[in-house]
Order: C-alpha cells, then sequence, then structure tokens
C-alpha cells in the first residue's frame, strides 16, 4: 500500500513538472573564436559577420552588438577574421578564414561587413543556404565587395566583386546580386572630405528613417560612389552630401581632423584643386532592395555605405542600423531607438595595416566584449 502511494506521489510530481514552462536555452555556443551577447527570452537572434582590412569592422560589430543585445533585447553573435593556427586572435588581413557562420542557421538576421573575402566552400556554404531561405540582411559599408575569389577552383568565384559574366544573375558579384550594387568608386576624396546623411524626399514618412533628421548621420569616411541610376528595385532612403574640413588634417585623430561641425558643402576637389560638384547628384548611402539568389526563395537587404568604427560615433549612423534591425526582422521601429554607446567605446580611425601590426597587437576576440 505504501509502495503504491509512492508510487501515485512520483507520477503526480512528474506530470506537474512537464506542465510547467521551460526556460528556453541559448542557441549561441560560447567559445573564444567569437562573441555572444545574449538576448531577452525567445529573442531574434542577429549574426554580424566582421572581416575587413580598412574600416574596423572588428570595433564596429561588437559596439553594435552591444547596443542591439542591451538597448533592444536581441541575441547577438559576432564573428571575426583569424587565422585557423591562431583561434581567437583577431587578424583583419587574413581573408580565408571566418569562424562561427554555421550559426547562421539559427539566425534571425545576418549582419555582413567584410572586404574581398576568400572563403573556403565549408564556410561560405553557410551564407548561401541563409541567402537561399530568403532570410534578411544588412551589408554595411565595404560589403558591397564582400568577396573576391582569385581561385577560380572555389564553387562561390560568381561572387566575387569582379565577376564579369554578361548576362549572368550573379554579374557583379553578391554586392550586385544581393545589396544593390558592387564597389564603385570613392565619390569623396578619402580622408579629406566627409558625409552628412540627407533623408530622400520619397523616404521622410519610411519606418528606418525615424528619428533621423537631416544631418543627423555623419562620418569621417568619405561618401562611395554607385551607378546612377541604380537598379530599378532598389529604395534610396539616405543620400550622402561630401562636406569638406574646415579645420587642418591630422594624420593622429580619428576623423582626420575632420568634424561634425563641419559645415562647407564640397565645391573643390581636394586632389586637383580645380572646381566641382560632387553633390549634383548626391550619391545614395542607405537603401533597401529585394534580393534573390537563383533556386532560392525572396528576401529583403538594406545596404548602408556608412558605418565604420568611427562613424558609430554618430548617434544617427547608429539609429539608422538599429531602425534597419527592427524594420528588417519586421518588428515595430521605434519612434526614437535607444542607441547609446555601451561602456567606453574608443574606435579607432579607418587605415589599412600590414600584417606586422596585427601580429604585434595579438587583439584577441575576447578583448572586445
Amino acid at each position: 500500500m505504501k509502495t503504491l502511494s509512492f508510487y501515485f506521489m512520483l507520477l503526480l510530481f512528474t506530470c506537474f513538472a512537464c506542465t510547467q514552462p521551460k526556460q528556453e536555452a541559448s542557441t549561441i555556443p560560447e567559445s573564444k573564436e567569437w562573441l555572444t551577447f545574449k538576448g531577452k527570452s525567445n529573442s531574434k537572434k542577429i549574426v554580424l559577420i566582421s572581416g575587413d582590412e580598412e574600416y574596423r569592422s572588428e570595433e564596429a560589430l561588437p559596439q553594435l552588438a552591444k547596443i542591439l543585445s542591451n538597448h533592444h533585447g536581441f541575441e547577438c553573435t559576432v564573428l571575426f577574421a583569424q587565422k585557423p593556427e591562431e583561434p581567437g586572435v583577431i587578424q583583419p588581413n587574413f581573408q580565408h578564414n571566418i569562424p562561427g557562420l554555421e550559426a547562421l542557421a539559427n539566425a534571425d538576421l545576418a549582419i555582413i561587413f567584410t572586404r574581398f573575402r576568400a572563403l573556403p566552400d565549408e564556410q561560405m556554404k553557410h551564407i548561401e543556404q541563409y541567402l537561399l531561405a530568403g532570410k534578411p540582411i544588412i551589408g554595411i559599408r565595404t560589403a558591397t565587395h564582400a568577396f573576391h575569389f582569385k581561385d577560380t577552383t572555389s564553387h562561390y568565384t560568381h561572387w566575387g566583386n569582379y565577376y564579369e559574366k554578361q548576362g549572368d544573375t550573379w554579374q557583379g558579384g553578391f554586392g550586385r546580386l544581393v545589396l544593390g550594387e558592387r564597389w564603385h568608386t570613392h565619390h569623396g576624396h578619402h580622408k579629406h572630405q566627409s558625409t552628412r546623411g540627407v533623408v530622400a524626399q520619397e523616404a521622410t514618412n519610411h519606418p528606418i528613417v525615424k528619428g533621423i533628421a537631416n544631418g543627423d548621420i555623419w562620418g569621417a569616411t568619405d561618401v562611395y560612389g554607385v551607378r546612377l541610376p541604380m537598379l530599378p528595385e532598389v529604395q534610396p532612403l539616405i543620400f550622402g552630401q561630401v562636406i569638406d574640413r574646415t579645420g587642418d588634417f591630422d594624420e593622429n585623430d580619428r576623423f582626420f581632423g575632420l568634424r561634425p561641425t563641419d559645415d562647407k558643402i564640397a565645391t573643390i576637389n581636394p586632389a586637383s584643386k580645380e572646381p566641382y560638384n560632387p553633390n549634383d547628384p548626391m550619391m545614395p548611402i542607405a537603401w533597401l532592395k529585394p534580393y534573390q539568389l537563383p533556386n532560392g526563395k525572396q528576401g529583403m537587404a538594406f545596404t548602408s555605405t556608412i558605418g565604420a568604427s568611427t562613424d558609430l560615433l554618430s548617434e544617427g549612423v547608429r539609429r539608422l542600423l538599429v531602425n534597419a534591425t527592427y524594420h528588417l526582422l519586421e518588428m515595430p521601429v521605434p519612434n526614437k531607438a535607444k542607441v547609446d554607446l555601451v561602456e567606453d567605446y574608443q574606435p579607432s580611425a579607418y587605415n589599412f595595416h600590414k600584417d606586422e601590426y596585427w601580429e604585434n597587437k595579438q587583439l584577441k576576440v575576447i578583448d572586445l566584449k
């Protein structure tokens, strides 16, 4: 009798335990090769892919992930370029390895900020599968030329920026097909002219520009050129006004002497000293584009050619990227999204560095947590 009572109570306890809500475990594994930022329960999952030699994506994307996680509750994974023999040590110049891309299988949004990567097929297939599923993607700055494959044995040479097969869907590579433009040119003068954002007249009521006024977006990175007219399906949201410096050039300053308060609209080419008007017409620097890989589902891409690590010191740039995140996740965009910097953010000036610089620096993934 006592034995029956014991088993009866055990059965009741088991049934009770089964009816209790389970705490959902994070799908983001911990590793020294990438950063993880936990979100709220059942939050959307975002994978941020860094890997460029110039604009310090390895600094920009951890800060963006902190903002998205701390202020908005998204679960974020940040990936980095590194040599296979030195896992956990960031080497932006190494173009052939970004571990952790398998996290895209469970991602709701991908944010890519790479430049001329030539990743192995087993890594590229994770990006391909993500895009074939028609999931949303945000491309930042050099993402227009995210890939470049000199090795023609790769199954992904057609993703490269310089893929030129006439009439091929992939002509112009990943940048053109997915984001709407590949690498074209510098429109403003590198390190001597800055970018000020102007909201496109047709986009003043678009959710992505909520809380953003003309002039709120500023960066010491110059305006990228695009081919006009852009593809018919592209929707420009922000144009980039080319601004001259009013102070002196300073190689040791993270803004090279440029300032958000500069108000001199460019009229003289800093290189030739000849009169010119780079603002007629202005270049789009942020836009939306539907994309579809061959045999894949249709998805949506947002591209911003402003977004270097120092550009994130601009509240307007941060808000643009946060707003785009909400919009691509099909979530209501806040009227004025919280975009305060998290912790002490001191980004480096954009620049190329030789391999020796990174070997001496020994910047570890965990250093950016």
